[in-house]
């Protein structure tokens, strides 16, 4: 252990650790669902993309309010009741029947705690980076993909054994509700967390972060995301509506996404220190644009899956070198930049939500064929702005600054 790490700083890294692990299982296990939950209360596709819609919204404000309770209580115990809230949420979802008022209440209260925990483990993640000196947020988030695939693969089992909704998310919910109980006092609490800057210092230091590089970047991420939630959304709704998939298979353009995604982080790093941003962006992007056109050319589900696959590979690129780029233009080492491009994260899965739920009701036999070619046309956005990717450093900036980025599914 190094020099100044304790004992409890481990604890705190290994709760945080299950904090993104339970949260990439929640996640995955409702999404690669959705048209399981769609036949059941036999919700139509405008209707459908409305309440896929709501739940980024809903997280927004969740995020937001929660934040503000961090100086009181500490994103421990924001944490420690969120995670369970969320877990709970998707047993109500189950719960619901054919009650859309209900389905429409559950994933209201699904979105909000889902935005309070993304804000809180976040904030864990960060106090412990801080504690070590180290960057370690790339693993936190390879935990929440590694959990992603195996709750798209439990919710492919679980259709296989054809078992109803309800008890595949009760499944789901109670590993997830054990292990979040379990660790849940480990977190670092409102004391242990230490000091961040003070509202009058982010103000004054907003004013020296330039908005031009953020916004180059930032679009490309966005577009990013807009793929991405149109993957998390709708890929199992593509597999199982218009090429016929097998409920069991359904989820698995999910699974297969997010391998290729763990996979792709895994040597992004060596990437850019051997070629550089640039080309690793524009690589990225000439990928992502393959996968995606894959998608919407497919003749059958596995040959989708195989598509999401590619579409992950380039993709997952594209968010991590982002972050890198704000932090070589932010001379305030406090993150400023870092947090005005993780904006463009969720504007990219609105976006989505909405762009796909829009363009997919415009024909009954091939709508989300024809959804997935907007994101697709999109990425060429990235090659648009892949000079912004390697900026000219700023005095005092902090390239490898901690990228509070939302996991993606």
């Amino acid at each position: 252990m190094s020099e100044g790490i304790t004992t409890r700083d481990a604890r705190a890294r290994f709760a945080a650790y299950t904090a993104f692990a339970v949260q990439g299982l929640c996640f995955a296990s409702l999404v690669t669902q959705v048209p399981k939950m769609q036949d059941a209360h036999h919700l139509s596709d405008a209707t459908l993309s409305l309440v896929l819609l709501m739940v980024p919204l809903v997280a927004g404000a969740g995020s937001v309010a929660s934040g503000a309770l961090f100086p009181r209580v500490g994103s421990g115990l924001v944490l420690r009741v969120a995670q369970p809230a969320v877990a709970l949420t998707i047993v109500l979802i189950g719960l619901t029947g054919d009650n859309d008022p209900a389905l429409y209440g559950a994933v209201a209260l699904f979105g909000l705690f889902v935005g309070a925990v993304d804000a809180s483990m976040n904030a864990q993640a960060i106090a412990v980076e801080r504690r070590y000196g180290i960057s370690l947020i790339t693993g936190f988030y390879a935990v929440w993909s590694v959990a992603g695939i195996l709750g798209g693969l439990w919710a492919s089992l679980a259709n296989k054994l054809d078992l109803a909704l309800l008890t595949g998310f009760a499944i789901a919910a109670a590993v997830g509700i054990a292990a979040s109980l379990g660790t849940g006092h480990l977190l670092y609490r409102r004391d242990e967390e230490g000091d961040g800057p003070t509202a009058a210092e982010l103000k004054a230091a907003g004013r020296s972060v330039p908005w031009r590089p953020i916004l180059v970047v930032g679009a490309a991420m966005a577009v990013a995301y807009l793929a991405d939630s149109a993957i998390s959304n709708y890929g199992a709704k593509y597999l199982d509506d218009e090429l016929s998939g097998s409920d069991w298979v359904a989820p698995l353009g999910y699974v297969a996404y997010q391998i290729a995604m763990v996979v792709s982080r895994a040597v992004a790093d060596l990437a850019v220190r051997r070629s550089g941003p640039v080309r690793v962006v524009r690589l990225g992007g000439l990928v992502g644009i393959a996968g995606m056109a894959g998608v919407v050319a497919a003749p059958d589900a596995a040959l989708a899956i195989a598509a999401f696959a590619v579409a992950g590979l380039g993709l997952s690129v594209i968010a991590p070198v982002s972050f890198s780029a704000a932090g070589r233009v932010d001379p305030t080492g406090l993150g400023v930049a870092v947090a005005r491009v993780n904006i463009f994260n969720y504007v990219g899965f609105v976006l989505g939500a909405a762009v796909v739920g829009a363009v997919a009701p415009v024909s009954d036999d091939h709508g989300l064929r024809l959804a997935f070619i907007v994101p697709t046309a999109l990425i060429l956005v990235v090659f648009a702005t892949a000079r912004g990717f390697d900026p000219t450093p700023v005095e005092g900036a902090k390239p490898d600054a901690p990228a509070m980025e939302r996991p993606v599914a």
